[in-house]
């Protein structure tokens, strides 16, 4: 199989090395049309933060040399000191199952991830703008896109918080059960901040609240999501009118004490307050836990949860492994039969070519109704004689030792003359 993947990921090079062979979406797609101006009909490349992997197939006629690491520093324009061990190169079928496990997130830093899907489908979407795939490649990312899509519907790779803000937003949703009539007060508008308003976003939250230091970056936010700002300094005055608050800021001392809380419920008739505290060291001050009515969750609870939801998806690699088999094999088959239907067309033909000609010779001898019982006859001979061999060049064998596919086709064609122009 002409297919061969070039790659860097989290297990084999440290972050100072991937970030400097990390290709934006720009540089993806001049790097692309450098690699077809030399000659490679056939590249994908999927860039992230962790990993960097070029899919190449090129085809049997052409001269251009497969790229290798260094061709892809280069091509990055980086000055980063990387090694042979930095990088991996995967050939053949074995490029495939790597991909379809990358796909289906389990080759992944964090087991599941549900990004890489979306970003293998830039990198291929990338290729196909710029009419740089063709059969391999359209056929091997489309399948790969599937095997993801798979993995996520049929197994709970995906299943369960494995992030801070994601398990805060499960937290709650168990909590309440319709978060829609909920509000949320939201406190820190860093990256932890960002991505816990998206999760509570994506789980029907009613409305934000948002608190900073930094008014404007609380101010994108609100934008971003919808919501109101206040000061940081006024959340105590503002406690009686939401119903979650979340703290993903740094202070050096508590942003809320357990009096400041005990107050804020009286102000709030004892209705339900969950309060989850992202800061290490803790920004809430613990012994709000001991108060009545205020649900209270700091690092350790949520720990738990993301510890027991990754249990969970590592348990699920087997059944992805099951699928990634049965869409390699299909993949296998395809890329099988692609190889050797030209020849078995051009076969049939040859034979078909060789009845009907020995059929015109002698139809003379028979009367109209032998005719068409000779035609039936033949043809049937000529399927019966074909059927064996090709069978056995479709299905090949699985014997170490067994001739590849293409020795096969090769043997075959020079057997029967397949290369030569006309019949003998």
């Amino acid at each position: 199989m002409n297919l061969s993947c070039l790659g860097i990921n989290h297990r084999t090079a440290p972050l100072e090395v991937r970030e400097k062979v990390w290709f934006s979406s720009d540089e993806n797609r001049e790097m692309i049309a450098t690699l077809k101006e030399r000659g490679i009909s056939e590249c994908v490349l999927a860039s992230t933060c962790n990993r960097t992997e070029l899919y190449v197939s090129v085809d049997e006629h052409s001269k251009a040399p497969v790229p290798s690491w260094k061709d892809l520093v280069a091509l990055k324009k980086s000055n980063v000191e990387a090694q042979d061990s930095h990088f991996y190169s995967i050939p053949s079928l074995h490029a495939a199952r790597h991909l379809f496990s990358v796909a289906s997130g389990i080759d992944s830093m964090v087991i599941g991830d549900v990004q890489i899907l979306n970003q293998i489908k830039d990198g291929f979407s990338l290729s196909q703008e710029l009419g740089c795939t063709g059969p391999l490649l359209n056929r091997l990312f489309a399948q790969a896109l599937h095997v993801g899509k798979r993995a996520r519907t049929e197994t709970e790779i995906g299943e369960g918080a494995v992030s801070m803000g994601y398990a805060a937003a499960e937290l709650t949703s168990k909590i309440f059960d319709d978060l829609s009539k909920r509000t949320a007060l939201l406190i820190g508008a860093g990256e932890t901040g960002k991505l816990t308003a998206q999760h509570l976003e994506s789980r029907n939250i009613g409305s934000f609240v948002f608190a900073n230091r930094t008014r404007t970056r609380a101010e994108g936010l609100a934008r971003r999501f919808g919501g109101r700002v206040i000061e940081l300094q006024d959340i105590t005055t503002h406690l009686n009118s939401v119903d979650i608050v979340i703290s993903a800021i740094d202070s050096p001392e508590y942003i809320l004490t357990t009096a400041q809380l005990r107050h804020a419920l009286k102000q709030r008739s004892n209705m339900s307050l969950v309060i989850i505290d992202l800061g290490v060291p803790r920004t809430i001050d613990p012994g709000a836990n001991t108060i009545g009515n205020i649900f209270f969750h700091d690092v350790d609870t949520l720990n738990h949860i993301i510890d027991r939801n990754l249990a969970n998806r590592v348990a699920q690699i087997r059944s992805v492994e099951q699928i990634i088999l049965e869409e390699l094999t299909l993949f296998h088959n395809w890329h099988r039969s692609r190889e050797v239907t030209p020849t078995i067309q051009e076969l049939s033909k040859q034979f078909e070519a060789i009845r009907t000609s020995e059929l015109e010779k002698h139809r003379h001898h028979f009367s109209t109704e032998k005719q068409e019982e000779l035609e039936l006859l033949t043809k049937r001979i000529v399927n019966k004689i074909l059927h064996t061999p090709i069978t056995n060049l479709k299905n090949g064998s699985n014997a170490d030792d067994a001739p590849t596919v293409g020795e096969k086709v090769s043997l075959l064609r020079h057997l029967f003359g397949l290369d030569r122009n006309g019949t003998e």
